[in-house]
């Protein structure tokens, strides 16, 4: 059983909520209060004194991070112990998953440019933590890997990792697939340097096109430093609107634009 035993309002609150919308099975006593029949891992707050019986995982928690200490504990009651592994199934808006040991403790879908901070903060405080990357979608996932720092990354074959979505898993596919990815080895590596092939550029040209108002894509320059991270599609855009203010505009069609 998990027992939350600190006289830290925020932490009792924080780490309370956390454990009920979970559903996992908790009590709580007053510091100093009698331990429970099967009392296997105690919540305290980080510099309170609790004296834990025995045999008994004591779990510091954070009044800032009270999520971070619900996932110890429920490692910890399950037995389990591991690395933190960050799952990525790379893409416009990436699925991330968090696993803990086996265990999936966090799962989350945000745009590529907002993968990293994800991933610093989930490792921020874990003992030899690794992120492992598919290997598809690669410009966007190069630059994914390129804005991780200070963390190993591993490139995983990510074939096969999509499971089937039935009735009523629509959208969750991403997710999924970042999780099967977590449990692949793959090759460490500290970036990726993609050359974009014609038809990677062609594909920010008509994204391009889609968003302008003019119904007018990018040229292919500027598709490049898209595809590099240099710029954003918008960006690129409003780039392209001020080149042809101005009159710097290539003279002619561009040859790859369809």
């Amino acid at each position: 059983m998990i027992v939350v035993a600190t006289e830290d309002f925020e932490v009792y609150h924080g780490v309370v909520t956390d454990l009920r919308d979970r559903g996992v099975a908790f009590t709580t006593i007053e510091p100093g209060d009698d331990w429970p029949e099967g009392t296997a891992v105690v919540v305290t707050a980080v510099g309170e004194d609790v004296d834990a019986p025995e045999g008994v995982t004591a779990v510091d928690a954070d009044p800032d991070r009270p999520r971070r200490a619900v996932e110890e504990a429920i490692a910890a009651i399950r037995g389990q112990t591991g690395r933190t592994i960050v799952g990525i199934d790379p893409g416009e808006r990436p699925g991330i998953a968090v696993l803990h040991g086996e265990m999936v403790v966090a799962a989350f879908q945000v745009p590529a440019a907002e993968a990293a901070d994800v991933v610093h903060r989930e490792v921020e405080d874990a003992v030899d933590p690794v992120v492992r990357i598919g290997d598809g979608a690669r410009l966007v996932g190069s630059r994914i890997v390129d804005d991780i720092e200070g963390v190993p990354v591993e490139l995983v074959d990510e074939t096969g990792t999509t499971p089937y979505l039935g009735s009523g898993a629509r959208g969750m596919g991403d997710v999924l697939a970042a999780v099967n990815i977590a449990h692949l080895a793959g090759e460490e590596i500290s970036s990726r340097d993609i050359e974009p092939t014609t038809g990677e550029l062609q594909r920010i040209k008509d994204r391009s096109r889609e968003a302008s108002e003019t119904n007018r894509a990018i040229d292919e320059a500027l598709a490049r430093r898209v595809a590099e991270g240099d710029l954003t599609v918008e960006e690129a855009l409003a780039e392209h609107r001020g080149d042809a203010e101005t009159g710097d505009e290539p003279d002619g069609p561009d040859p790859t634009e369809r």
